[in-house]
């Protein structure tokens, strides 16, 4: 994040203008969203609370701010304009935080007076420190000495000290991987996979149902209310969301495209007019795609995304713009071998493999799998007859669908068979320690 301090006390950001990228005003701050978690781990921010037009309040997520200055926070563009509801996982810094009366380690018991908020290295933000004030003989009323303390110095704020709703089970599940998470919510009753699932944030959530049986995808998607439902297919890989939306009836499905973003339904909306089992059914629409004055040092710097699937990352798709699906004229590929190779200023378009012919949207799942195994890929650039591309199909997706349709849930209740005697609930609070 371009122009972050390294340091931001929350309380300070109540009531500061928020701009676009055009500098034109949306609205004013008016509190942050924060995931706690098990101590002594810091808690998460997830984004701002913002004031647009009317007094609505909307959400705009952290990853989406760019700049934070004293007097101003500058965000990319994009702002979901939906109401903003706060969900059980979450907390107000501003409205549930300050002014409580925490302890510290020694057990004193201190009024917060302000939180701050830290980036990593990996481009999240955590609450790092506390600003406190001691309560003097007439209480915290009368000012007493203020100290600020390191997050973990301090107790008293963590609703899953209090075993409040799922938010214990959540903070256990943060470190976990996306498939075995799944394998913990498969395994849980009903009604407590959905209390899980409306506590999860979307993009955990999205990642979880990407993993889990078809029949667990319905009926959790079933349960979250259709905006919420929306926003979750939203996080999701546009060709996962596809094959969930797939499975729908017609009025549903059609109910959730028209409430999702426009800019995030169109693409899945493409993928649905394609059969199943063929590239074009098969394919994600977010490849990594770069122009062909584009370095190595920049196609490296986008492979090594780490939220990028591994088959993705192992090419770079050269296009001439727009580089959106459906891009400009396809030019050909460069795998990562070649670009490690390379020095760091050689454009792309200088080893470009355009030699081999990509797949066809129509091309059948044999097909593709087969051109694959020829040629030693991880995945395949999917092209139309105007030579623009489409996607690519990785080969995750292939085995996927090669695979029995039940093959996750036998995964699943082959793992259930060797830990029935477990409580998956603990089993995922201990995996925490």
């Amino acid at each position: 994040m371009s122009g972050a301090p390294t340091r931001v006390f929350i309380a300070r950001l109540a009531g500061i203008a928020v701009f676009d990228p055009a500098g034109d005003q949306v609205g004013r701050v008016r509190d942050v969203v924060v995931a706690l978690r098990l101590a002594p781990r810091p808690p998460r921010v997830l984004g701002l609370v913002v004031e647009v037009a009317s007094r609505r309040a909307v959400f705009l997520p952290i990853t989406r701010v760019t700049v934070i200055e004293a007097d101003a926070v500058i965000f990319d563009g994009r702002l979901n304009m939906r109401r903003f509801q706060k969900r059980e996982s979450e907390t107000l810094v501003i409205a549930e935080m300050l002014d409580r009366t925490i302890r510290l380690g020694d057990g004193e018991p201190v009024a917060v007076l302000d939180v701050a908020m830290e980036p990593t290295r990996t481009r999240d933000w955590l609450v790092g420190k506390v600003a406190v004030r001691r309560r003097t003989g007439r209480g915290f009323r009368k000012r007493g000495e203020s100290l600020v303390v390191d997050w973990d110095d301090v107790d008293g704020f963590s609703a899953v000290e209090h075993g409040q709703g799922a938010a214990g089970l959540i903070a256990a599940f943060e470190q976990m991987k996306a498939a075995d998470l799944a394998n913990i919510v498969h395994e849980l009753p009903e009604k407590r996979r959905a209390e899980v699932a409306v506590a999860l944030d979307d993009e955990r959530l999205a990642d979880i149902l990407e993993e889990l049986p078809e029949d667990d995808q319905i009926e959790i998607l079933g349960k979250l209310g259709v905006e919420r439902a929306a926003d979750v297919l939203e996080a999701m890989g546009p060709d996962d969301a596809a094959d969930l939306l797939g499975e729908l009836p017609t009025e549903q499905r059609e109910q959730l495209l028209m409430l999702m973003e426009p800019q995030e339904a169109a693409p899945v909306r493409r993928l649905l007019t394609y059969p199943d089992q063929s590239a074009g059914g098969l394919m994600t629409t977010e490849p990594v795609i770069v122009a062909p004055d584009v370095t190595v040092a920049e196609a490296l710097a986008l492979i090594r995304r780490p939220d990028l699937n591994p088959a993705l990352a192992a090419q770079v798709y050269v296009c001439r713009p727009p580089t959106a699906t459906p891009t400009g004229r396809y030019l050909g590929t460069v795998h990562f071998q070649k670009l490690l190779r390379e020095p760091p200023p050689t454009l792309v378009s200088g080893i470009v493999d355009a030699e081999l012919d990509p797949l066809r949207p129509t091309m059948s799942l044999e097909a593709v799998a087969m051109f694959l195994a020829t040629y030693n890929l991880v995945a395949g650039a999917v092209v139309d007859e105007n030579g623009h591309l489409l996607g690519a199909v990785t080969i995750d997706d292939v085995l996927d669908h090669l695979l029995p349709e039940d093959w996750r849930e036998a995964v699943m209740d082959a793992t259930a068979a060797e830990t029935m005697d477990r409580d998956p609930e603990e089993e995922a609070l201990r995996g925490d320690t």
